[in-house]
């Protein structure tokens, strides 16, 4: 049988790129507020909100009831509210990181008794690689995806016993309605920061997420990936 996968994030974006690249090898649901797109090549999709502990558990109890198991996990759900930290609300930090680092955890919570069962578990964070650097304006945000990266080695550590393998993707200044809003001096200060001298593409991403739910990746675990053309060596440079 088909590996079965679950992406959440998935209603645009990186997350959608993700699911339609992994049903390739895998049977796909997806979980997402809404799918305001065109639907993804995925195989069942559920409106649930990751910071809310009981949709997850019903989501995935009714996919796994479905499928009769589990075994690879992506989190993309994510959200951004930039401002300065003197300026930001505390509504504002509180709601990027319930999505963005505790709704991860929600979800991988729930998935864990199946993903421990499967002979081929995989879990993948999408992080950033602002939660590496910093950025200014981003401390939420930076927190947030920063925090997934401290949660993905601990949980690799915890799952290895199980053969589970947990890494992260940390995309940079990837093509996607969210940056295409961005000025477009942002946007090319951004470019002009990135050594291939382009932005990245949501499939960039999903290439990199489908070889860490591979075969090939099966001694890979603890590990951050930058999909960004360079961007953190220009950083250094």
């Amino acid at each position: 049988m088909r590996p079965t996968a679950l992406v959440t994030g998935a209603g645009r974006g990186i997350g959608r790129a993700v699911a339609d690249a992994l049903t390739r090898d895998a049977w796909v649901a997806t979980i997402d507020l809404r799918f305001p797109d065109e639907a993804a090549k995925a195989h069942h999709g559920v409106e649930a909100d990751v910071t809310r502990e009981e949709e997850v558990e019903q989501a995935v109890d009714t996919i796994v009831r479905e499928r009769g198991g589990l075994d690879w996990l992506v989190c993309a759900a994510g959200i951004v509210r930039d401002r300065v930290s003197w300026k930001m609300s505390t509504e504002d930090w509180d709601d990027v990181l319930r999505v963005n680092l505790s709704g991860a955890f929600h979800v991988v919570r729930a998935a864990a008794p199946y993903l421990r069962r499967s002979p081929q578990g995989r879990v993948v964070f999408l992080s950033s690689i602002n939660g590496l650097r910093g950025k200014f304006g981003q401390a939420n945000y930076a927190a947030s995806k920063a925090g997934l990266v401290g949660l993905a080695r601990t949980l690799a550590l915890e799952f290895a016993r199980d053969d589970v393998t947990v890494n992260v993707v940390a995309p940079g200044f990837i093509d996607t309605a969210m940056t295409r809003g961005l000025p477009d001096a942002a946007r090319r200060r951004a470019v002009e920061r990135t050594p291939l001298g382009r932005t990245g593409t949501a499939e960039d991403v999903a290439a990199a997420v489908h070889f860490l739910c591979s075969d090939g990746a099966a001694f890979i675990t603890g590990a951050v990936l930058p999909v960004d053309g360079g961007q953190l060596l220009g950083a250094v440079s």
